[in-house]
């Protein structure tokens, strides 16, 4: 089974749809932009928003179990994948590439 690294790459802020909508936070997500985290077993690394995982557990799955070219093409690197969070006022997009 390979690791998968996980990389925060952006982090958007909508604060528009945040004042609208959004009841006031104490710990709004605390992912920075070039953070790192290394998914082993396929497991959900240490740290990781339990948010974010949900939205990419089956693509670290699938790519630690060796599969490559999801969604037909789609990334330059077939070992890899562009996820984002569910967080629809502050998506953080990751980038989640496949090692041994």
């Amino acid at each position: 089974m390979k690791k998968c690294r996980i990389t925060v790459i952006r982090k958007a802020n909508y604060s528009d749809l945040i004042k609208r909508y959004e009841a006031p936070q104490k710990d709004p997500c605390p992912m920075l932009e070039g953070q790192v985290f290394v998914s082993v077993g396929a497991e959900k690394p240490d740290g990781l928003c339990d948010s974010a995982w949900g939205s990419m557990s089956a693509f670290v799955m699938a790519l630690a179990y060796g599969a490559e070219g999801l969604f037909d093409g789609w990334m330059k690197d077939k070992r890899s994948v562009m996820i984002s969070c569910n967080d629809g006022l502050r998506p953080v997009s990751f980038l989640i590439e496949a090692f041994d």
